[in-house]
């Protein structure tokens, strides 16, 4: 496995595989890997000859008052995770390398951007969108690989995709989560012996909203109800949103139709956690992703 640190590295290897007729996958990661990554990773290692991880902690989808500074680093762990998951090429570019100066051009997603994580953290879809255009354009990947459990972040991306027609195919994996529901998440690390139970509400309440879909409601406001005041109500939770929305534009429906994202966030403590629920409704019924 080799370590690259400069664009021009990176855009060495992914030529020399091309010219190859190596097709090439990228996992784009802010590192301190957990199993939903290396999921991503196994993934990408099926479908790919050349498999890229990018480890970048990207300044510009944090906001002032965000956690930047302690968000949670193990550089020589994550290699190795990456190692025993036959990763071909780290991606590990400096904060300098990838932002020498001041960013004249940023990807902006109006109306997809500012709903659900968007209202409370404003600008950090732009960062998101910004990083992995950059990284796509670097690596030219032939697919990409993202967590179902950042739902919003995947829809933006992919639609970014489809607009610029950006010759990269967008694969989702599905949400990998601890025995007791919780999605993984770097930042589980947060949270205290005594906040962790309580961080099962967000499944726990999204497990009561499938059985209620799976039982025949199809109307997203009692949903929506029964999840805020079920997340509402576990002690030391703060709940941020929680919003159902068609997940092809993020925009809210009444009805349950079609692709729909059950969406949810909360404080637990000072650890702020997301988790949804997919679905595919339709006349015969619903299916759940």
């Amino acid at each position: 496995m080799q370590t690259i640190e400069t664009i021009a590295d990176m855009r060495t290897i992914v030529a020399n595989a091309k010219r190859q007729g190596k097709s090439v996958g990228l996992v784009p990661t802010m590192g301190y890997l957990h199993e939903g990554h290396l999921r991503l990773v196994d993934t990408a290692r099926r479908e790919n000859d050349l498999v890229v991880v990018s480890i970048f902690v990207n300044p510009l989808q944090f906001g002032p008052n965000e956690d930047f500074a302690r968000y949670p680093r193990d550089t020589e762990r994550d290699k190795t995770l990456l190692a025993e998951h036959q990763c071909d090429v780290v991606f590990l570019p400096s904060v300098e390398e990838m932002y020498p100066r001041p960013l004249k051009t940023v990807i902006e997603l109006p109306g997809m951007s500012e709903t659900l994580c968007g209202r409370s953290r404003p600008g950090h879809f732009r960062g998101v969108a910004t990083v992995v255009s950059k990284l796509f354009h670097i690596v030219q990947p032939d697919k990409a690989y993202f967590g179902k459990k950042d739902a919003q972040q995947a829809a933006i991306i992919a639609r970014m995709v489809d607009d610029l027609n950006i010759p990269v195919e967008i694969v989702t994996v599905p949400i990998v989560r601890e025995a007791d529901g919780l999605a993984k998440s770097s930042r589980n690390v947060y949270l205290t012996a005594e906040e962790r139970p309580h961080a099962t509400v967000l499944y726990r309440a999204l497990m009561e909203a499938k059985a209620k879909i799976e039982a025949g409601e199809r109307c997203a406001d009692k949903i929506r109800q029964m999840v805020q005041a079920r997340i509402s109500a576990e002690p030391g939770v703060t709940l941020d949103y929680a919003e159902i929305v068609s997940l092809t534009d993020l925009k809210p429906i009444e009805r349950l139709s079609g692709r729909v994202l059950l969406a949810v966030a909360a404080y637990v403590g000072k650890t702020r956690l997301i988790d949804n629920l997919q679905m595919d409704v339709t006349e015969d019924g619903v299916t759940f992703d």
